[in-house]
């Protein structure tokens, strides 16, 4: 997976390389300036020979020098990291986009078998940790490697004895480092797999809220909350003072190398060793150097801690991202016309092959009649409906329309024919015009106020402040569930498609509105093939034909009287909704 997630972050790291090579550019110069200093400063102190012994000419000229290129180092050191920041929010950006593009096309199986918090978490929490990992990254490790390359050339010219015994011993906070950051890694995997389960149950308990309060969980939800957090806390704590032991760590290596260039160089002056002919000047700048050989190490070693972590986050994205999509449609029909019937023929289907919902299913829904489908929890109905819409792929069988396999049939086609109204309504963010048109884009307001006086919504929707440019709260809160209910309902009757599913629609509805938003039904569906997937059973009365299912299969089909008559399951899930 290492390997997976490094190619992951290069291949989309390709488009942003003319940007980097600016950068680097940018960082040699800061870099090679910022060394040279130091040489000028040596010579400035060589100049003091002694007490009233000294060359201002020269010195202020080196002063001069200093100040010019301290002025390049500052440019230098404000361009280099915007281009940084650029390149790094940048990829952020390209990243959160494909991830939640591929939200878009991943199967309705991964996200109903996924947790909505961890996904959530992917986009936001994990982009953000990388886009962090990134710009510290840019600015201080190419900046340490280069400045690595340029002490040592420096230092050499200088003096190459010290110059080896600094990069001798330099590497063992390296050494240090690395060790560290394999017990970093694991660590901040860990705790971004916690961070992805706190936020996904933090997600769960404010969706549910009204539930956690109707069954007074509120202590239990606390309960579990205290553990996720706890157990968060606890590995962040370790992952972070595994990453602070780093950088104390590698200062401590690194003063002691420079105490060690600071008494060799002594000697070396002292005793004029090798005839090197080395300076106070020069030892100045030998020790400044060592201190600037070394400090690039404890940057890199920092950026390696929070690569770490980006690098952990990066894997979970890319496991998000390396999930199968939903199969390509190029060659598939992408305008249908539906004339004639709907057939199910030998339907299967079962989340695991092992435990099949549907296990063979045979009916025909002829054009304009209107299917009701019924039976107990858990048989299959609202599957029956999933394979319809192509949420899911069958196992087995066939689903057709005009003779035509479904399969055949884009998705965007099928789906721009079928209006569905389901018991858990969705209201987007926005104006209540915004939420009613997104079937239809180019509904007027006279197909927009038909539609609501159909649903016997068009008084509320009045008397709501701006009537239609009402802007609804997140999940339409600022209204009651009947009303988001007929609101959902008109926002099918506006999109006008020719086949209509109602799954549970009428549950959330009172009796005396449901009368009339029946005889709404009855109007929107004439000349439609309509499915209806219901408990209530008075709503199906009228129905063309009517389909029981039962642990998979059909066990009765007719309409209303034929099944009552049959004196079977339908007649005794009938009678027990109306016994007195």
């Amino acid at each position: 997976m290492k390997n997976n997630t490094l190619n992951f972050l290069l291949k989309r790291f390709k488009k942003y390389i003319p940007l980097l090579l600016i950068s680097i550019i940018l960082i040699a110069a800061s870099c090679y300036f910022t060394l040279y200093i130091p040489i000028l400063v040596g010579k400035s102190i060589d100049l003091m020979i002694g007490k009233g012994n000294v060359n201002y000419k020269e010195m202020f000229s080196l002063l001069n020098q200093i100040v010019i290129y301290t002025l390049i180092v500052l440019i230098l050191n404000y361009l280099y990291p915007f281009i940084n920041n650029l390149i790094a929010y940048k990829f952020a950006r390209d990243l959160r986009n494909e991830a939640f593009d591929k939200i878009m096309k991943l199967p309705v199986k991964y996200i109903d078998s996924t947790s909505h918090g961890s996904i959530v978490n992917n986009v936001i929490t994990n982009v953000t940790e990388i886009n962090d990992g990134l710009i510290l990254g840019f600015t201080q490790f190419f900046s340490g490697i280069t400045t690595i390359i340029l002490t040592i050339f420096f230092m050499i010219k200088i003096n190459w004895v010290i110059s080896i015994i600094i990069i001798v011993l330099s590497p063992i906070s390296l050494f240090v480092a690395k060790y560290i950051s394999k017990k970093t890694y694991s660590l901040f995997k860990k705790q971004s797999e916690k961070r992805s389960l706190q936020t996904s149950y933090i997600d769960d308990t404010i969706t549910n809220m009204e539930l956690v309060l109707q069954f007074g969980q509120e202590e239990n939800s606390m309960i579990n909350f205290d553990n996720i957090n706890n157990d968060l806390s606890n590995v962040s704590v370790k992952a972070i003072f595994a990453s602070s032991l780093t950088n104390p760590s590698t200062r401590f290596v690194n003063n002691l190398i420079y105490a060690i260039v600071a008494l060799i160089g002594a000697l070396f002056i002292v005793n004029d060793w090798l005839g090197l002919g080395l300076t106070a000047g020069l030892l100045s700048t030998l020790l400044n150097y060592a201190n600037q050989y070394t400090k690039p190490f404890n940057d890199v070693t920092s950026v390696i801690t929070e690569l770490s972590n980006a690098y952990a986050c990066a894997t979970k994205i890319n496991e998000m991202l390396l999930e199968t999509e939903i199969p390509s449609e190029n060659n598939k029909i992408d305008k249908i016309e539906f004339n004639n019937s709907i057939s199910f023929k030998n339907l299967q289907f079962g989340y695991n092959e092992e435990n099949l919902i549907l296990k063979d299913v045979n009916f025909t829904a002829n054009k304009g009649q209107m299917i009701a489908i019924v039976g107990p929890t858990g048989c299959g109905k609202t599957t029956l409906i999933n394979l319809l819409m192509k949420f899911y792929d069958r196992n087995g069988g066939l689903i057709s329309i005009d003779e035509s396999d479904i399969n055949d049939l884009s998705r965007y086609s099928l789906r721009k024919e079928i209006g569905m109204v389901l018991q858990d309504t969705w209201l987007k963010e926005g104006t209540i015009r915004e939420n009613l048109i997104l079937g239809n884009k180019n509904a007027s307001d006279d197909e927009i106020i038909e539609a609501l006086k159909e649903t016997h919504s068009y008084d509320f929707v009045t008397r709501l402040p701006n009537g239609l440019d009402y802007k609804l709260s997140e999940g339409a809160k600022d209204l009651s569930e009947g009303e988001r209910q007929l609101l959902s309902i008109a926002r099918v009757m506006i999109a006008r498609p020719n086949i209509v599913i109602l799954d549970e629609a009428t549950s959330s509805i009172d009796s005396r509105t449901e009368i009339k938003i029946q005889k709404a039904f009855d109007n929107l569906m004439k000349g439609k093939t309509s499915f209806v997937v219901a408990h209530r059973l008075k709503t199906i009365i009228n129905a063309d034909k009517i389909i029981v299912l039962n642990d998979g299969v059909i066990i009765e089909s007719g309409t209303h009287e034929e099944l009552l008559k049959q004196n079977g399951f339908y007649n005794t899930l009938y009678n027990s909704q109306f016994q007195k």
